[in-house]
């Protein structure tokens, strides 16, 4: 009898000759799709709710693609905001917004026409008037020819209506605002939709509203998946960033100053409105259905399909530049949004080693550095091409340039994932150690306390607050010696060339538990030649939603790499106490270069508070057992990581 993990893994090749199957086969023979694209050119995405995963040509670009500086001086001398005005939607709900022109001089408005930049947010023109990043107009932009709107998206901030986060209504308005622009005196009817955040999640849905105005989006740190990125990672309520984030958003909505002093009744009601709507109708209700475990919210379905962008990424129909971060909230999927888009749409991305306040850009997010420019000059190069009519050579810029931790600089390249990234397996042995080998033991084990709070001193704690934690002098946001001393620890051996991975990764865990159920957190680190701790990424999975949906996983040369969590109540799994289970964890993309005397650690723990908390009902079942983390030969626990080539890096 084979052991379970070589049945599982026959299953994985399996699953991957149908997919091949019926969409053609992934050897190097030189077939192509029936438009010419050889087989050995393309590379398996990952899939999504409506879709399953499915082939995608391998993006080129000439060897010596390097990026190139942009900027042009200002054509105004400053900048007037007109008084705030509202625009009426079709169901009265009235949108407060804000317009920024270009002026002669400090006051003196030019009668011109202009293109715009659309910027959508929740959090208070008010507020963003002081902070930009919220939702402000950038003088830099406004002074080279830009007209700004910044909106409050309904049932925030100065607006009157219902919020509820990305919800159809809101999702109905964005097409609306865009046509509200063109009608403007000042306007155009040319539009780039531009955003940090909430802003650039309303960016790249308004792009999918597929308003003929709008030319162009230049989303910042933008979801892919609400349920998966962030709110219910691996079946976990996130309870760290979330709460924050709705009791920012609440707070900001009951300083309405911008409408009280534009129309007192207006603003009035926006006051009241909102903070009503917190306690009774959307953040406090939705917050207390997740950890009390209510179905329609824990489990995935459309609740979360609406807010999930990235499921309709096939309606997006403009240039895009995607801006991501390896410790952003959203780390998961700014990478996969190019992906999606490639092939469809002129598409850019940039991932620096930022957290979600770092890209943008407080305190600094450290650009200009190793040739690439500043945000604001490849915001100007992308409307200057796509909204303005300019030719800024923005198509020739490199398609990805992703910073590569342990190298501490930025890399190009053509794709993403990296083009000639493989993945490869790696087991976890007996005596902590990681190899290539299948474990030879009969019987090795490692067990770990379940309780819900590690990680509470972590990288965690600094990325699931935004990067807040990071500005605190205190060592263990930034290194996870102290989160992970209670885990299975597992070592790869040093390498005399280095060692580099680059895209999604999976760990394949073997795990039994004396409790009903258990959460299984894996976090790989990076320990230098004298023994220091740099977190690269992790994942965490509860075993009860185990299952995978291998149509929508990504599988390469018949292993799988990222799987697809199916997380709804009718493909729960049953946990046995004592009872062996596989459990297959997506860990979250990265890169990172392991330098010659150095490691990469794999830790495995119970739980990852900062990143997710179980559900009540769920909790119970977990807390205060013990996990045994299984290395042995009819439990091969393994972690598949995605290798590329040293020699693809620029160590110079």
């Amino acid at each position: 009898m084979l052991p379970t993990f070589i049945t599982r893994k026959t299953l994985f090749a399996a699953t991957t000759a149908i997919v091949l199957a019926a969409c053609g086969s992934n050897d190097n023979s030189g077939a192509n799709n029936g438009s010419g694209q050889a087989r050995s050119e393309q590379r398996i995405t990952l899939g999504n709710r409506s879709s399953e995963a499915s082939f995608k040509p391998i993006l080129s670009q000439p060897a010596n693609t390097e990026w190139q500086s942009y900027d042009r001086p200002a054509d105004y001398a400053g900048v007037t905001k007109l008084p705030t005005t509202f625009i009426t939607m079709r169901d009265g709900v009235q949108l407060a917004a804000s317009v920024t022109l270009p002026a002669l001089s400090e006051g003196q408005v030019d009668t011109g026409k202009y293109p715009t930049i659309l910027i959508q947010t929740s959090y208070n023109l008010s507020a963003g008037s002081l902070v930009s990043a919220i939702g402000g107009a950038d003088p830099f932009m406004v002074q080279r020819g830009y007209a700004t709107v910044v909106v409050d998206v309904r049932g925030t901030g100065n607006s009157t209506g219902k919020w509820e986060a990305f919800g159809a209504e809101e999702q109905a308005d964005f097409k609306e605002v865009a046509e509200w622009v063109t009608q403007q005196s000042w306007s155009n009817g040319s539009i780039g939709v531009f955003g940090v955040s909430y802003l650039g999640i309303t960016a790249i849905l308004t792009a999918q509203q597929q308003h003929p105005a709008v030319k162009a989006a230049f989303p910042i740190v933008p979801i892919g998946d609400g349920y998966r990125d962030i709110v219910f990672t691996g079946g976990n309520v996130n309870a760290t960033f979330i709460p924050l984030w709705m009791g920012l958003i609440t707070g900001l909505g009951a300083l309405s100053f911008d409408a009280l002093q534009a129309d007192p009744a207006v603003g009035l009601q926006s006051i009241i409105g909102n903070l009503l709507n917190a306690i009774t109708g959307f953040q406090v209700p939705t917050m207390l259905k997740a950890l009390l475990g209510e179905s329609e919210t824990v489990y995935d379905g459309d609740f979360w399909a609406e807010r999930s962008p990235i499921e309709g990424a096939n309606k997006v129909n403009v240039p895009t530049f995607i801006v991501g971060g390896l410790f952003d909230l959203f780390q998961r999927s700014e990478p996969m949004w190019f992906e999606a888009l490639k092939g469809q749409v002129p598409v850019k991305l940039l991932i620096g080693p930022w957290t979600h306040i770092e890209a943008a850009g407080v305190p600094s997010n450290g650009l200009p550095q190793d040739g690439v420019p500043n945000l604001q000059q490849l915001q100007l190069q992308w409307f200057d091409q796509y909204v303005m009519g300019l030719d800024t050579n923005a198509a020739a810029q490199p398609n990805v340039t992703q910073y590569v931790l342990g190298l501490d600089r930025y890399q190009i390249t053509s794709d993403w994932p990296h083009p000639a990234m493989k993945p490869e397996v790696f087991f976890l042995q007996p005596e902590g150690t990681v190899t290539k080998q299948q474990p030879t033991a009969e019987n090795a084990t490692h067990t770990v306390l379940q309780q819900p709070l590690n990680g509470l001193c972590s990288s965690s704690t600094t990325q699931w607050t935004a990067g807040i934690t990071a500005m605190l002098p205190i060592p263990c946001f930034s290194d996870n010696t102290l989160a992970e001393t209670g885990a299975a620890q597992f070592l790869t051996p040093v390498s005399e060339e280095g060692f580099y991975i680059n895209g999604p990764m999976q760990a394949n865990i073997w795990v039994s538990t004396t409790a009903m159920d258990t959460n299984v957190s894996v976090r790989i680190d990076l320990i230098g030649v004298g023994g220091s701790s740099e977190p690269v990424t992790n994942g965490l999975l509860t075993a009860s939603h185990r299952h995978v949906d291998e149509s929508r996983s990504r599988i390469m040369n018949g292993v799988m790499l990222q799987p697809w969590h199916t997380y709804r109540i009718d493909t729960l799994m049953p946990v046995k106490p004592n009872e062996p289970m596989l459990i297959p964890i997506e860990i979250f993309p990265s890169a990172a270069y392991v330098p010659p005397g150095a490691r990469l650690r794999i830790s495995i723990n119970s739980s990852n508070f900062p990143q997710g908390l179980q559900p009540v009902p769920t909790l119970l079942k977990s807390v205060l057992g013990i996990m045994t983390v299984h290395t042995d030969s009819q439990h091969p626990s393994s972690i598949v990581l995605p290798v590329v080539p040293v020699s693809a890096l620029s160590l110079n």
